[in-house]
């Protein structure tokens, strides 16, 4: 990502060409997908690519693909999982207690004797909608809604159909999507990150703040939400703030991602030096 260089004039009007985090989608927002790879599944929920195998490997978490393959890939089953994951760390549950949850739940439902092969499935509604939201067809707004009066995946669905509404040029519909959304799962990681995005690119910066930092909340190892903050507390002048956010995406990012923080990071570095001492908000 090119961030320019730093200037003393650096304001809100330069949001659209910094907000968006190297290996995000469109606009920064984080679409609830029908499959993962692994290393999505790796930054979005901050587990080791290790733990993501060696689950699968063992039967605790199902994949698409072989668990050795690169190509192996995770649907919405296996989604929820990792989001029960993430709930039983944000508990404070160690790994080995979070495999053991695992293994109960393998456990509740186990596979019939001499059962060699998984019998393919109807599509769910939500299942549906997605095939033709990641193809481009214009139904899926349709699809979404479909997928909300049946009662499938309402959250998930709320959300992707607040960046469709978003792409359609609709922001007031994004906004109430969104809302929606969090009216069924207050904790929804994905849109609270896309409603801070969609505050950021209006210039709310207080809103944006927010919803960023219940983002951060609910998933502490994603470096996106980290990176978007410390462009926010940049723009009000915290610097301080704003290079701790960026020194945790950095930390939290892979080689690749953490080199393109670098600039944006040491500058920052120099303001906060340059700045007189005293409290900053």
């Amino acid at each position: 990502m090119d961030i320019g260089p730093w200037t003393s004039d650096f304001g809100p009007e330069s949001m659209s060409n910094v907000v968006q985090f190297p290996g995000t989608g469109a606009q920064g927002f984080q679409r609830v997908k029908s499959t993962y790879t692994v290393r999505e599944i790796s930054q979005q929920f901050g587990l080791g690519e290790h733990h993501i195998r060696r689950w699968t490997r063992e039967g605790l978490i199902h994949a698409v693909g072989q668990p050795e393959s690169e190509e192996i890939r995770y649907d919405l089953h296996a989604l929820k999982q990792f989001r029960r994951v993430r709930e039983l760390r944000g508990l404070g549950l160690s790994f080995r207690q979070i495999e053991a949850e695992l293994r109960g739940q393998l456990n509740l439902f186990p596979e019939p004797e001499g059962r060699l092969m998984r019998l393919p499935r109807r599509r769910s509604p939500f299942e549906e909608a997605l095939c033709l939201d990641e193809q481009g067809d214009g139904q899926a707004s349709d699809a979404y809604r479909q997928a909300i009066a049946e009662g499938d995946s309402v959250a998930d669905a709320f959300c992707n159909l607040g960046i469709l509404e978003f792409q359609a040029g609709n922001i007031a519909g994004a906004f109430d999507q969104f809302t929606k959304s969090l009216q069924q799962d207050p904790r929804h990681f994905e849109t609270h990150f896309n409603l801070a995005g969609l505050y950021f690119d209006q210039e709310d910066l207080r809103l944006a703040r927010l919803h960023y930092e219940l983002a951060a909340a609910i998933e502490p190892n994603f470096p996106d939400t980290f990176f978007n903050l410390g462009l926010i507390n940049a723009l009000n002048g915290n610097f301080r703030a704003a290079v701790e956010a960026l020194e945790k995406a950095r930390d939290l990012s892979t080689e690749e991602d953490s080199a393109k923080v670098i600039d944006l990071l040491v500058n920052l570095q120099k303001a906060l030096m340059a700045q007189p001492e005293g409290p900053h908000a």
